[in-house]
């Protein structure tokens, strides 16, 4: 991999050396930066020598003389420089693993970095960690991780990990605790697995690490039509237990550490919790608490809808299931006079009726929603499309959609933790 520049920072250093998003970085000081962390300490120098490789092929050498920690207004496309340190597990919950092939190349990476996990927050789980890996990361002592603990049954996880380093878990997380590491763990719930005694049991040996838990996440596994193991969904039995043992290990552990995600509720037929329950809601990109916090926006923003429209429109707001039953509730109570405001809980005919999440709702299932409905306008939540494209997880972009449906207008929604957004659609019809 390389340092390419993705952005830079107006009125800074280097801005004003004219660099550019697509030149890259050949050295620091004559040192060759790892990733974003080595990175952060070479440009607290005082004096810097750049090298840059601009995007015409062109080499220049830069002498930089500027006050200690300020930075250079360099932004990167990825977070690590060197190669990515990859998943070498064969999780039998791994959702990489269920899809089909032909999507985009990078659907397929599974990174297992210690790295990206303290720098982007995805999930660890230290089975892949090597003696030098172990050094670096003690040393530098980032806090939080994001560890993917699933179970702290050593057998148990071997199995669900498919790797015999697996099983090491509660050596892993005694070396984060002695060098007070802190962490928010994830349980991937498998049922006939890692439910009922097990989760208990993993409940129970966390308990030694509340010093360094921050926060624990328990998620259902997502089976796809794809997947090759014949594993069970979360009903509203587990979806009961699961919530109940949550808020049993909070009382022991006397704060709110343990939170089951939004699909458990929703699954049990319960309200979701108030925001007391998420803390600083930590895990909310694998959906704890987003309903939580869409739900308490909407309360902000019922009182600012405007009376009327000056015409009568019709707003269809594309979401996956999941979303829909919360967004249902809310069209319940907007009360806009010449609105029609639809919900349109889009099928997943791609990965199959199993997954119902907004984030794997492809193009091709949102074309045929389309088709069943009379839509004029169309809101889709950008969490449906690769970060600063328009384009689906099947390849399919909105320009296609367009094309294909050009008398339709399409606002695209970038927080869905929020119904602010969707305010303001409306107010401006």
């Amino acid at each position: 991999m390389k340092m390419i520049i993705s952005d830079v920072k107006e009125d800074s250093i280097a801005h004003r050396l004219n660099l550019c998003a697509g030149d890259e970085i050949i050295s620091v000081n004559n040192s060759t930066p790892r990733d974003i962390i080595d990175y952060s300490f070479l440009e607290k120098d005082e004096e810097i020598l750049l090298h840059i490789k601009h995007k015409s092929g062109e080499e220049e050498l830069f002498e930089i003389e500027k006050d200690f920690d300020e930075g250079l207004g360099i932004s990167f496309e990825s977070a690590v420089f060197d190669r990515v340190k990859p998943c070498a597990n064969k999780c039998i919950f791994c959702f990489v693993d269920q899809q089909p092939k032909g999507l985009r190349e990078s659907l397929y990476v599974k990174d297992d970095d210690w790295r990206l996990s303290y720098l982007q927050g995805t999930y660890v789980t230290l089975t892949n960690m090597k003696e030098k890996d172990w050094e670096r990361l003690l040393s530098f002592h980032p806090s939080a991780l994001f560890v993917s603990v699933h179970t702290t049954n050593p057998e148990l996880r071997a199995k669900m990990l498919n790797n015999p380093n697996a099983s090491k878990i509660m050596e892993d997380l005694k070396k984060l605790k002695d060098n007070d590491i802190k962490i928010h763990a994830q349980i991937v719930l498998c049922p006939g697995y890692n439910d009922g005694d097990e989760l208990l049991r993993t409940f129970e040996d966390l308990k030694k690490f509340k010093k360094i838990l921050n926060s624990l996440a328990i998620v259902p596994v997502g089976v796809s039509k794809f997947r090759k193991e014949k594993l069970q969904t979360v009903n509203k039995k587990i979806a009961d237990f699961v919530i109940n043992a949550a808020e049993s290990f909070n009382l022991q552990m006397k704060k709110n550490i343990a939170m089951a995600s939004d699909e458990f509720f929703l699954i049990s037929g319960r309200e979701v919790p108030g925001r007391k329950y998420y803390g600083n809601f930590a895990q909310i990109e694998d959906g704890v608490g987003a309903i939580r916090l869409l739900e308490d926006d909407f309360e902000k923003c019922r009182k600012k809808f405007k009376k009327a429209l000056t015409k009568p429109c019709r707003l269809t707001l594309l979401t996956g299931e999941s979303a829909a039953r919360t967004f249902e509730k809310f069209k319940k109570e907007i009360n806009v006079q010449g609105l029609d405001f639809e919900v349109a809980g889009v099928k997943n005919k791609f990965f199959g009726d199993k997954i119902n999440v907004t984030g794997l709702v492809t193009g091709q299932d949102l074309i045929n929603e389309i088709k069943e409905k009379n839509v004029k306008n169309a809101i889709i939540p950008s969490v449906m499309l690769r970060e600063g494209t328009d384009e689906f997880l099947d390849g399919i972009k909105i320009s296609d959609i367009k094309k294909q449906y050009p008398d339709i207008k399409f606002y695209i929604i970038k927080d869905c933790y929020k119904f602010a957004e969707i305010m303001k659609i409306i107010n401006s019809l």
